[in-house]
């Protein structure tokens, strides 16, 4: 437990932050009825925490730790440029409020409290009709726990995130709308789990995986029958129609008149930010007026419009089988190492070269997704810390015409495995099935030496020790590259097998891939195996068994 937010305790509420929205960013999208129904209220509370860990992340890699100032400063900037929709520019606007305090009083347990009370009063300010039963809300009521919690800081961060909860379940009797659906607000539940988060950071939880938001909150639409996005027009008429977004370059005192110019141009107008640079969010009917009113008062830039009727039945369609279009399809696979990048190009991918210490983003997916100019992309993923930012960036993509199917392979081997039966002359969607079910047919092994003591599966390791995960758990320890390997190819084999993959990173040793076909054949002399030169860094061996 924490006495004291640091710099590496913010980095680390931002990673089980976004870890928690990943895990319930589709769940977050259904309760999303609340002002619009577009459906996309947990892909923007993903995207917009996401663009706060990377700049928190990039401090880190900018030299020696950084102090809570100037990390606390980098989340809230980061949350401003990355900030998308209603929800995330009042969650940028909040953390905003956060940093200010914490970069000012440090973060001792005060300091929290007091940083918790700026947060909500700045998410208020950000917008221009406050709406109770909303992430407002649920942030101040968590604000005024946190406030008259006493203790450490523990007790101050836990009082809010429980606080917030109790608040999230009682949005449906503040909104008639969300009583209506019979859901709880989205943008609320979305704090929510940020605020989980923060607690869980300051009692010295690690990012390990996702992050569960808890089992007690009400059910979603989807569960509870209703389709908030077919009846919400009723609820909601004359609704403004189109969504815009922009960041803008302008002076302090620029703004009350652009605030007032947008207010009479539409509703749901929501402005964070400070020192010069503004996010601006509106919904409107003339999109074009909204624009040149920040054009008005100062450089608008990164503008994004977005027309709620297409959204809306983009959102409604995400369940169901469109039409199959008559165009060019592509697989993208996601890679460390050139050799297993050659491997995969060579079976007809596009590739996207990871940095295993810096996985890509769910923008970086996005442009990659576009280079592959086709109209169908197939994405896999060989990892499985991927798929939360795959899964965002693949309803942007849908959004702009695209058709996307994202494969959760969890190695590499399942992605070779998924490439060899790729066939583009079959549709779309018997092409998926097919990549799917030869990558789930894949079980995966990998070797990696243990960087220090620590408990596993399969018992204590220490540092130098070699470690056998099979299906992402340890289940060997060793002490050397070759017999860890031959140990963990018996314990595949032994549920029996058709075919094995062998793919050598840079640390593996000179003669490993003859002594593994070799202990293969003499186990199970029926079984092929395919030897490659994957040249990724982040283990020597890849297993997969087939």
């Amino acid at each position: 437990m924490l006495e004291t937010l640091d710099a590496t305790a913010v980095r680390t509420w931002c990673r089980l932050a976004l870890s928690a929205l990943g895990q319930a960013r589709e769940e977050i999208d259904a309760l999303n009825v609340y002002p619009v129904p577009d459906g996309d209220t947990g892909t923007n509370l993903y995207l917009t925490v996401e663009a706060a860990t990377a700049a928190v992340e990039r401090c880190f890699e900018a030299g020696a730790d950084p102090e809570l100032a100037p990390a606390v400063k980098a989340m809230a900037k980061g949350a401003l440029l990355g900030a998308c929709g209603n929800s995330g520019v009042i969650l940028a606007q909040l953390l905003r409020g956060v940093a200010e305090v914490l970069a000012e009083q440090g973060g001792g347990p005060q300091a929290l409290r007091a940083a918790l009370t700026r947060g909500a009063e700045a998410a208020y300010q950000a917008v221009a009709d406050p709406v109770e039963g909303t992430l407002l809300t649920v942030a101040a009521r968590s604000a005024e726990s946190a406030a008259a919690a006493a203790g450490s800081l523990v007790e101050v961060a836990g009082a809010a995130h429980r606080t917030a909860r109790d608040a999230l379940l009682r949005t449906p009797e503040q909104l008639q709308v969300l009583a209506r659906a019979g859901v709880v607000d989205a943008g609320g539940r979305g704090l929510v789990a940020v605020l989980g988060a923060l607690a869980d950071a300051v009692a010295g939880q690690q990012p390990m995986g996702p992050v569960a938001l808890g089992e007690d909150l009400p059910p979603t639409p989807s569960s509870l029958g209703a389709d908030p996005c077919t009846d919400e027009p009723e609820r909601l008429p004359g609704h403004p129609a189109f969504e815009v977004i922009y960041l803008l370059d302008a002076a302090d005192t620029a703004l009350p008149a652009l605030r007032e110019r947008l207010a009479g141009l539409g509703d749901s107008l929501v402005i964070g930010g400070g020192d010069g640079l503004w996010n601006i969010h509106v919904h409107v009917n003339d999109a074009g007026a909204a624009v040149e009113a920040g054009v008005a008062a100062g450089r608008p830039h990164q503008i994004r419009i977005t027309h709620f009727a297409e959204a809306a039945a983009r959102a409604g369609a995400r369940s169901g089988l469109e039409p199959e279009p008559a165009a060019e399809r592509a697989v993208l696979s996601v890679v460390t190492g050139e050799g297993l990048a050659e491997l995969c190009r060579s079976a007809g991918s596009a590739v996207l070269a990871a940095d295993p210490d810096a996985p890509p983003s769910s923008t970086e997916l996005a442009e990659a997704v576009r280079r592959c100019a086709a109209r169908e992309v197939i994405v896999l993923l060989n990892d499985p810390e991927l798929r939360a930012g795959a899964g965002a960036a693949a309803d942007q993509l849908r959004e702009e015409g695209l058709r996307i199917a994202v494969l959760p392979t969890r190695s590499p081997v399942q992605g070779l495995a998924a490439l060899a039966v790729h066939e583009v002359a079959r549709r779309f969607d018997e092409d998926v099935v097919a990549m799917t079910s030869a990558a789930g047919a894949t079980r995966y092994a990998e070797l990696a030496v243990a960087e220090g003591e620590s408990w596993t599966m399969a018992g204590v390791c220490q540092a130098g020790d070699v470690l056998g995960l099979i299906d992402g758990d340890v289940a060997v320890i060793g002490r050397g590259i070759a017999e860890t390997g031959a140990e963990v190819l018996s314990r595949m084999l032994a549920a029996g097998g058709e075919l094995v993959t062998l793919v050598l990173g840079e640390g593996a040793p000179g003669g490993l891939a003859d002594q593994l076909v070799a202990h293969a054949r003499r186990q199970r002399p029926e079984v092929d195996t395919l030897v490659f030169a994957g040249g990724q860094e982040s283990a020597p061996l890849l297993i997969g068994v087939e």
